[in-house]
């Protein structure tokens, strides 16, 4: 007997939504070694992790306000991966939101009625503009998008730290960190006692509108034209440039409100530590979703219950809480393999020998 791999030339729309459970049950298998080898029972370890991200209202919400900004940047990379622009910027993008809502949120001479919506604007065009940098070095220049994307994160990030360690200081604290923004411009907290705020619901609306724009609109069509041929959408009369431009700037502007939310929402000034590096796990996000903006909200719960329930697992059974982080990595290899075979399908083929 021998394997071969056959070209698929209709993927089963049943397939597109088993793989990634697949990815994720051999994820957890996979890293149920690790468990192993920490010394501790992998069902304990994992009852401990779901427990602690969704066992009470408290843990429950906490996962859903840190699954928020990944889903805004998980909806980022999917838009621009659609198009074939390669975002790995989201992380950027994210802090030139955050920079503006701070910016904007902490101006006394604005409408308090404004502030709020200000600060959802300019978050999302300072986003939308540091993405849109490398998209016209790639249509105009050529420039690898991939390089480019990923430099900008360094560059906005020690401009941030220059910024807050100099005329953005806070003066009242010390500390390199921005001012706080006016209490007025924060998010309004949608259940008391809990920090469940006003960009959990944007998120989850997000995810819906962006849908609607690539399933239901000419510009959805458009980028996803782009995304499957290029040649071929140009000769159909697509303005492939201009696409990829303005898919650029509505990538940047997702990632930029998932700063937003951050500032708005939860810490209410801009510091160092304000990303933990949502942007770049939005990749991931958006590739267990398939770049499905719909999928990205299950796929960022997901994400989100591994990063809080952590602690809890660390707690009860001692494995590092380090397991999060390579959970998240090992789902976006099973993920890439799973994806091989929506592409070809495996067959057995019998080898007869001579006599």
């Amino acid at each position: 007997m021998r394997i071969r791999l056959e070209t698929r030339f209709i993927t089963p729309a049943w397939l597109n939504f088993v793989l990634p459970v697949i990815a994720v049950f051999a994820t957890l298998v996979l890293c149920g070694g690790l468990v192993v080898a920490a010394g501790a029972d992998v069902f304990e370890a994992y009852t401990a992790l779901f427990k602690g991200a969704f066992g009470n209202r408290f843990n429950f919400v906490e996962t859903l306000v840190k699954a928020a900004p990944l889903v805004f940047t998980g909806l980022a990379v999917a838009v621009a991966f659609r198009a074939r622009f390669w975002n790995i910027g989201a992380e950027g993008q994210l802090l030139a939101g955050a920079m503006a809502a701070a910016f904007i949120g902490a101006r006394e001479g604005l409408p308090t009625w404004s502030l709020v919506p200000s600060m959802l604007v300019g978050g999302a065009l300072a986003g939308g503009v540091w993405a849109s940098i490398p998209a016209l070095l790639k249509v105009r220049l050529k420039v690898d998008d991939v390089v480019a994307t990923l430099m900008l994160n360094f560059v906005i990030f020690y401009a941030m730290m220059a910024l807050l360690s100099g005329p953005w200081k806070d003066s009242l604290s010390g500390y390199p960190d921005s001012p706080d923004i006016r209490m007025v411009a924060e998010f309004p907290i949608l259940l008391e006692t809990t920090r469940l705020h006003l960009g959990v619901l944007l998120a989850a609306l997000g995810a819906v509108v962006v849908w609607l724009v690539m399933t239901r609109t000419t510009f959805g069509f458009a980028i996803r034209a782009v995304g499957e041929n290029t040649r071929a959408a140009a000769h159909g009369g697509i303005p492939v440039n201009r696409v990829v431009l303005f898919t650029a700037v509505l990538s940047g502007g997702l990632a930029g409100l998932a700063g937003v939310g951050e500032v708005a929402g939860l810490h209410f000034q801009v510091m160092a530590t304000l990303s933990p590096g949502y942007g770049y796990t939005g990749i991931v996000i958006a590739m267990l979703a398939r770049l499905n903006p719909l999928g990205v909200v299950p796929a960022a719960i997901f994400f989100a219950a591994i990063a809080t329930g952590a602690e809890s697992m660390s707690r009860a059974t001692g494995v590092p809480v380090f397991l999060a982080d390579v959970i998240q990595g090992a789902s976006l290899i099973c993920m890439l393999v799973a994806l091989l075979f929506t592409q070809y399908r495996v067959r057995l083929k019998t080898v007869m020998r001579n006599a």
